[in-house]
């Protein structure tokens, strides 16, 4: 079914609604709040790593109340359990039955803080949640309900007491994003506007959660053509081939990166992929995938260079298919 001119319109307008929105909380950061809207509306998960105090958190609570979602924050720490994020069922002495208490996971957005101060166990009991849509607890599986989205933070300069996060759980999340530091125009507004109370207490929602679904639906209908899907899965395969690599793009990886430029392209206003769509995003969909080999650090490759290598390496189709 393809998407109609309205339909992109709409989509259009509410996605700058809602990025207008977070913005009067988080000054400065255009780019991190358009893809964080990217990421939910690709039914994917995002990893912010950035240092404490620019607004990693404040974000997370933004989107959420400017979409009306239920939000939930589970900091992690060395001590919280498994059943601390999915639920736990307890003894109902009235109903003499076991009563299931549902965790913080069952939310529309959810906050990991600092996601690697928790044990690998208490890590992994989002696997089931960010892959499935889904939590099982005592043999009962219980489905989320959409939207769903798992933000996960962690400070990248701190590693005392942290563990960090494996491959197979880093590749669950769709982008790995970061905030920066604002400008010194941006900080001196941030001065202002946060003086006296947050903007956060005056934000008011823009769209609601039956609008996510359907901007969701538009996104999975956006055109990719063969041609695009053939530069897709060369990008993939050249990092797999690429001798600065040791982990090159999975399959996952082609279809995320597949998602999130569908969901670019509803935003830019077209009804198809385009190169252009799939390169703006292979940085944050692929940055947090790659693992260097250890010879390529010591020439001091990183892994920004290794995506541009990939970006020049790979050419791009000239035309778009039809049908």
């Amino acid at each position: 079914m393809t998407v109609t001119a309205d339909e992109l319109r709409w989509f259009g307008e509410q996605f700058v609604a809602i990025t207008d929105n977070i913005e009067k909380v988080i000054q400065g950061k255009r780019e991190t709040i358009e893809l964080t809207a990217i990421c939910l509306l690709s039914s994917g998960h995002a990893l912010i790593e950035d240092v404490p105090g620019v607004g990693k958190t404040l974000l997370s609570k933004s989107l959420a109340r400017s979409i009306d979602c239920t939000f939930q924050r589970i900091q992690f720490t060395p001590d919280l359990l498994p059943s601390d994020v999915t639920g736990v069922s307890v003894w109902d002495r009235d109903a003499s039955a076991f009563v299931f208490r549902a965790g913080p996971v069952f939310a529309n957005v959810v906050l990991g803080d600092e996601i690697n101060r928790a044990s690998p166990k208490t890590q992994a009991s989002l696997l089931e949640a960010m892959e499935e849509r889904q939590v099982t607890v005592d043999g009962t599986t219980r489905r989320l309900s959409p939207p769903f989205i798992v933000l996960a933070t962690q400070n990248p300069i701190e590693h005392e007491g942290t563990y960090p996060l494996p491959e197979a759980q880093l590749d669950r999340f769709m982008m790995r994003l970061s905030m920066g530091y604002p400008s010194r125009d941006k900080e001196l507004e941030m001065l202002d506007t946060h003086g006296d109370h947050s903007t956060y207490d005056d934000l008011k929602p823009v769209v609601h959660a039956e609008d996510i679904m359907k901007m969701t639906d538009v996104a999975r209908r956006i055109h990719v053509g063969e041609p695009i899907k053939g530069y897709l899965v060369d990008l993939a395969e050249q990092s797999r081939e690429d001798p600065d690599l040791l982990l090159g793009a999975s399959p996952r990886a082609t279809l995320n990166l597949q998602r999130a430029a569908r969901t670019r392209a509803a935003v830019e206003g077209r009804d198809y992929v385009s190169p252009d769509d799939v390169k703006a995003m292979l940085h944050p969909v692929l940055n947090h995938r790659f693992i260097l080999r250890p010879e390529a650090q010591m020439r001091g490759v990183g892994v920004t260079e290794v995506i541009d290598g990939l970006s020049h390496a790979v050419p791009v189709p000239g035309t778009r298919a039809t049908g």
